[in-house]
């Protein structure tokens, strides 16, 4: 299953409620297209850096020219100049942007840890309204321009799919029920954080939204989804109502959505708002390394549940900090505060 950033739940509502009959139909494609299934995914153990290395991307970035093969004819590659397509040269930029996040705040080198080569397709299909990570690559539609702009636009969309990618090559979370929330939930947290260190916002500066700036002008909304207040990021008769719980007393137990991955990934996203804004100060620093060592340091399985993960960083976070420090009380609270039990 691809990893999109667009939930099957909002397509699924245009294509029945839409009033424009090329937006059902564009959105039944979407889904078609993000439903599509692919090789299993690649993963090996990547090489451990060198502690002095200085990480350097390896991008290319590729153009379907509206088609729906990969990866489609090379735009622009490692050290090239800007093409002046803005979604080559805006997907080109957030790759970069992603991989010096990752290794500025945890040593990363890249997606799988060793060096791993960035490759992105820009201009999928036609009015495509999604991106995805598909195992092996970044895939960006254009959007219709009615409901969605253009995938390439908002850096926290690339930093949300590679995310995805980091998992893969890590604790592989599988993708349903609530290993899948989880699985959804920290690339929402590590886009959140790309965006964030980007623009060098604090915890309490950052707005939160995944996805702000991808809704057209028109649509009642502000962004697919909020960390800071899950199910309040758009409410559009065309979209629906954003459907995220932030509590379990409200978790949904839908087998839609591979058990709803994107709908019940709002519990473990606010978690991570409520130790981040608790803790201060900037949320890739202690609480996303506290994130970010759960996910790639064995302590999770491809099973683990939310009460799994939230025991987990609680552990995480007493090696890091000790176990009556501020910091793993506010991870404690945090995941008291949205009702998982540690």
């Amino acid at each position: 299953m691809r990893c999109t950033i667009v939930p099957p739940h909002i397509l699924e509502r245009v294509a029945e409620a839409a009033e424009n009959p090329a937006l059902r139909d564009l959105a039944q494609r979407s889904l078609e297209i993000s439903f599509a299934q692919r090789d299993a995914r690649v993963s090996f153990a990547a090489a451990p850096p060198a502690p002095s290395a200085d990480f350097t991307p390896k991008r290319t970035v590729h153009n379907a020219k509206n088609q729906e093969r990969l990866p489609g004819e090379k735009a622009r590659g490692e050290g090239d100049p800007a093409t002046g397509d803005s979604a080559v040269d805006q997907s080109y930029d957030w790759l970069g942007v992603t991989f010096d996040f990752f290794e500025a705040a945890y040593r990363r080198d890249s997606i799988d840890g060793g060096g791993l080569p960035l490759i992105s397709t820009v201009h999928y299909g036609r009015d495509y309204q999604n991106a995805f990570w598909d195992g092996r690559q970044m895939v960006y539609g254009d959007g219709d321009g009615e409901l969605f702009l253009g995938f390439t636009g908002p850096l926290d969309v690339t930093g949300h799919e590679l995310a995805h990618g980091i998992t893969q090559y890590t604790a592989k979370l599988e993708y349903r029920d609530q290993p899948g929330a989880l699985n959804e939930s920290v690339s929402d947290v590590f886009g959140s954080c790309v965006k964030q260190w980007h623009l060098g916002q604090t915890a309490d500066e950052a707005d939160w939204l995944i996805g702000q700036g991808l809704l057209a002008e028109g649509v009642n909304g502000v962004a697919l989804r909020s960390l800071k207040e899950p199910g309040t990021a758009y409410d559009d008769p065309r979209l629906g109502k954003d459907p995220q719980p932030g509590h379990m007393d409200s978790y949904n137990p839908t087998r839609r959505d591979n058990g709803g991955v994107h709908i019940n990934s709002g519990i473990p996203n606010r978690a991570f708002y409520l130790a981040a804004t608790a803790i201060g100060g900037h949320s890739w620093e202690k609480a996303g390394r506290v994130w970010y060592d759960t996910l790639t340091g064995g302590k999770i399985s491809a099973t683990t549940d939310f009460a799994g993960f939230a025991a987990a960083t609680v552990a995480t976070a007493t090696e890091l900090y000790g176990g009556e420090s501020a910091e793993t009380r506010a991870i404690r609270d945090a995941w008291t505060g949205v009702g998982v039990q540690q």
